[in-house]
């Protein structure tokens, strides 16, 4: 949101004009819109994470609402699935930052076992359970931090029957994929289990997209090309982003002229338009995502079909 010193001089004049009553009720209303855009952006990151999902209750911070694709997974398991949440941070090493994202990974595994039910059991490995740092080693968790105090860990190991998928570390830079990895890597462990669903050949625009964001396809291993590929979604989204809220500035300073003009018809139709530029980011921001996620799924097509 712009400072005063921002505003054209005919606004601070027409500003100085209003009564202090007049004045709060227009800040608390632009407050509130850049809150409600705040929120726009937040639901854009969430629907990065796998699809349509709901930004999560903020009155009940562990209500995570996963994606529709992920819900079809879990409901159609024909076997057990092991979800092992290897969560072991030095406090001293790790920053605040990423012991709250453990937190909301651990908040996600919730509505896993929820909507699992009891075709998902989830294992919290950590130093006050039944933390072992051999197991989590052969379970394929990646050490961290070894240089700056206590080795750390924060992975998940999937496991069904004698299959395991495993990720490695988890990030919060990577948080908004988490929920796809993690249903791609609980369907890979069940494939051995259940009879394997045709896979949607990816679109010829999909395939064109993933071949100009990775021009030296040949050259780039599976893992790198999927880093460059979520980068650029992420990227995508930044731009978008900041278009609304580019939008969201121009929507405050005609609503300040209109409280200057007393027109509560034009207070009303920005108020209208804002919930309008809201609904608009969020389908640009979830297409966005879909995208990211099918180009993902065609470089792994064409890695798989690689020589």
């Amino acid at each position: 949101m712009k400072t005063m010193n921002a505003v054209p001089k005919n606004s601070i004049e027409a500003a100085g004009r209003r009564r202090p009553g007049q004045h709060a009720g227009a800040r608390i209303f632009i407050l509130a819109l850049v809150f409600f855009l705040a929120g726009a952006a937040l639901s854009a990151l969430w629907f990065s994470r796998g699809g349509s999902q709901n930004l999560p209750d903020t009155n009940n911070p562990a209500a995570v609402a996963l994606s529709d694709a992920t819900k079809a997974v879990l409901q159609h398991l024909d076997s057990p699935v092991e979800i092992r949440f290897y969560s072991s941070l030095d406090a001293s090493s790790v920053p605040d930052s990423v012991q709250a994202f453990a937190g909301r990974v651990d908040q996600l595994l919730a509505q896993y076992e929820q909507v699992g039910g009891d075709r998902v059991r989830v294992s919290r490995c950590n130093p006050s359970s039944n933390f072992n740092a051999s197991a989590a080693a052969a379970d394929g968790i990646k050490a961290f931090n070894n240089d700056k105090g206590d080795a750390c860990f924060l992975g998940i190991a999937v496991l069904c029957g004698g299959q395991r998928e495993s990720l490695a570390q988890l990030a919060p830079e990577w948080e908004q994929a988490l929920e796809p990895d993690l249903t791609r890597a609980i369907a890979r462990a069940t494939e051995a289990k259940t009879a394997a669903q045709p896979v949607a050949q990816a679109s010829t625009a999909t395939l064109d997209a993933v071949k100009r964001t990775i021009p030296n396809l040949d050259a780039v291993s599976l893992d790198e090309g999927t880093k460059i590929l979520r980068a650029e979604g992420l990227a995508q989204f930044k731009r978008a982003a900041n278009e609304m809220k580019a939008q969201e500035n121009d929507a405050e300073q005609r609503f300040l002229k209109a409280q200057d003009d007393q027109s509560e018809a034009a207070q009303q139709a920005i108020a209208e338009e804002i919930r309008k530029i809201h609904a608009a980011g969020r389908d640009k921001m979830k297409q966005i995502a879909l995208n990211s996620h099918a180009q993902v799924a065609a470089l792994q097509q064409l890695k798989k079909a690689a020589p």
